[in-house]
């Protein structure tokens, strides 16, 4: 069974002691750092040209990957807060012997949070796909021979929440250990804490992907061990039972981009207001103050006051759920997202399948993922030819040329195959949408110069 104490734990990557609650400075809270520190990355700055819905959308009310990692944070932290309260008065001792606070789960959810798309690559889910098909049918498929079975199914399956955990953890000269989160806040972030293969060897939620990739499979166990996560995996496969605020950042996630995209989708025109009504209301008719409902004039202000009450319904929901399965989840027997578990599934469910029809698949959001494909597999193909060749001297001056592109971070030699085409990888998915379209008009000669 999995205890609170260890799950908390301050430790960070290269701590040689153990770091106590009892002595944190309460003005600059170990949590808080990690905050902090994700905020001011390069790489969460590129969310701001990312897309959540609409790929590289001009409209300003349509939300990009920065504001929905905000908003999914500020609500994680309020789910953070309501089961960190729940939790020290259910045991106690972790207040008064260890100093834990309630605000110190909202600190941890908020972080995770506010990091959990900072691996996604540009044009949404479809970046994903469009990685993993290059090397599934595409050009990258000449590699597969040379590869191991994890490797390659590391690269056909290219994962967001494994990219996401090797930005904040990797090492470069003179930066050990990436950003150096607690490891607290990496537990709470590991959504799929194993590796790509054996692929979905269950029906639980954890295992539907993967949570990091070869490179990072050391650092991964030495963070879930000390957490005390509990192993699941046998053999020579690695994975284990969830940390259990992972739950609540996926619930979070689940929350915010089940009501807002629907927001956007209605702001857009792509779902009516009458429709959206009629679905917002299911999720609210308990908190509805009808006469301040009735007294905004314009569809915005309705909805977003809709939007928020069913917000605060669905957070209050998923608490209730976590606590009511608490002893569950620590030992490892909880194998659901919490929100599959609310009261509101069927009506979250009702919103999510319209955003699919209506948002998902409106002829913009299509077109966009087509350009994005072309973009991403045209990227992917130049550099790894390029960065390839430059490793087996024979770059051509056009190999030379391109390589010039590549930030001066993403020069460093690596010495096998596998650990270049990631290289290439993590290059492209740290792109935004149009830092990722500028490149291929420049590759394919049609930037004006």
């Amino acid at each position: 069974m999995m205890n609170w104490e260890q799950l908390l734990s301050l430790k960070r990557q290269g701590d040689k002691g153990k770091r106590l609650r009892k002595e944190q400075d309460d003005t600059r809270l170990g949590f808080e750092v990690d905050y902090d520190r994700i905020i001011f990355s390069s790489a969460f700055r590129s969310l701001q040209d990312k897309t959540q819905v609409i790929p590289l959308s001009k409209t300003d009310f349509v939300h990009t990957r920065l504001t929905h990692s905000l908003e999914v944070s500020v609500v994680g932290r309020s789910i953070g807060r309501l089961v960190g309260k729940k939790i020290i008065e259910k045991y106690p001792h972790l207040r008064e012997v260890h100093g834990y606070q309630p605000n110190d789960f909202g600190a941890i959810v908020a972080a995770a949070s506010l990091a959990h798309d900072i691996g996604n690559p540009p044009f949404g889910h479809s970046g994903e796909k469009a990685i993993g098909e290059y090397f599934k049918i595409g050009n990258g498929k000449q590699f597969k021979d040379q590869l191991s079975e994890k490797e390659w199914q590391d690269l056909i399956d290219f994962e967001g929440n494994a990219n996401g955990f090797s930005l904040l953890t990797a090492s470069r000269p003179g930066i050990e250990g990436g950003l150096r989160i607690s490891y607290a806040t990496l537990g709470a972030f590991m959504k799929y804490p194993k590796e790509s293969l054996p692929k979905k060897p269950t029906s639980h939620i954890s295992d539907k992907k993967y949570g990091f990739f070869q490179t990072d499979k050391e650092f991964f166990s030495e963070v879930a061990n000390e957490l005390g996560l509990i192993p699941n995996k046998s053999g020579n496969d690695i994975g284990f039972e969830r940390h259990p605020l992972a739950f609540l950042v996926e619930a979070a996630d689940d929350i915010c981009y089940t009501i807002i995209d629907f927001e956007d989708g209605i702001n857009l025109g792509l779902v009516s207001e009458d429709f959206a009504l009629e679905y917002l209301i299911k999720l609210v008719k308990d908190s509805i103050d009808t006469k301040k409902f009735n007294a905004l004039i314009t569809k915005e202000d309705r909805i977003s006051y809709l939007r928020a009450l069913a917000i605060g319904s669905l957070i209050n929901d998923v608490v209730q759920v976590f606590i009511e399965n608490e002893e569950q989840i620590l030992q490892g027997k909880f194998h659901y997202a919490l929100t599959e578990k609310s009261k509101y599934t069927a009506q979250m469910n009702d919103i999510i399948s319209l955003s699919v029809k209506n948002i998902y698949q409106s002829r913009e959001v299509i077109e966009k993922e087509l350009v994005g494909y072309q973009i991403i597999q045209t990227l992917l193909d130049k550099f790894i030819t390029a960065f390839n060749n430059k490793f087996h001297d024979q770059a051509s001056n056009y190999d030379k040329l391109l390589l010039k592109m590549l930030p001066e971070k993403f020069h460093n030699e690596k010495d096998n195959l596998y650990k270049r085409l990631l290289h290439i990888c993590h290059y492209v998915s740290l792109l935004t949408d149009g830092n990722a379209l500028e490149l291929f008009n420049t590759i394919n000669g049609r930037k004006k110069l």
